[in-house]
């Protein structure tokens, strides 16, 4: 699968045990588990482990999706309707954001860069990175629902920059079910699961 223009479409994040600090040094592995059909080609879902003297620490399960043309007849997810949730906060997402953040974690795919190079992969301007987007989600819902050992989302549409964004989300006792959109557009859905006791 080509690695330029790959689309995230979901996470999912789980810690065992505390956080990880600066001055960890975990054993990491990754690998690809499978490829699923997609109405608009290929998804590979890619798997992360940390360990911390043979112990499992951190796992993730990312879904990465390659477009391409295809027979596939495979139906559209649409998100469960659980109703509107409330809006918490409103975020101007600048058009220099898919630059910035890729110098910040070196992943400078192309449909984050530039109008003309997002093109070049069928998107009409720049997209937001699909972990910046989930990553702020994130800080957010632990800023106003606490600690989470546990996160997950799905990317429903992409973020394209420069953009302005609510971020909604419901607190419950177990955990944060939050998105991210703009107007009537749902680009983002996740919960986090609160600490186990």
């Amino acid at each position: 699968m080509p690695l330029l223009g790959l689309v995230h479409t979901r996470i999912e994040i789980v810690r065992h045990g505390p956080a990880l600090t600066s001055s960890d040094r975990p054993e990491v592995a990754v690998h690809a588990e499978e490829l699923i059909p997609h109405r608009r080609g290929t998804e590979v879902v890619v798997a992360t482990e940390a360990r911390l003297g043979g112990e499992l620490v951190w796992e993730s399960r990312s879904s990465y999706l390659a477009r391409h043309r295809t027979t596939h007849d495979v139906p559209r997810e649409d998100a469960p309707a659980t109703g509107p949730l409330p809006a918490v906060a409103e975020w101007r997402v600048p058009g220099d954001l898919g630059r910035r953040y890729g110098a910040a974690s070196g992943d400078r795919n192309p449909i984050h860069l530039h109008p003309l190079t997002a093109r070049l992969f069928g998107f009409p301007r720049a997209i937001a990175h699909g972990m910046w987007t989930f990553a702020r989600c994130l800080a957010e819902a632990e800023r106003t629902g606490g600690p989470a050992d546990g996160a997950r989302a799905e990317f429903r549409a992409p973020v394209l920059l420069p953009a302005d964004v609510t971020y909604a989300a419901a607190t419950a006792p177990d955990g944060t079910r939050f998105e991210l959109r703009s107007g009537d557009r749902v680009h983002l859905t996740g919960e986090t699961s609160a600490p186990r006791a």
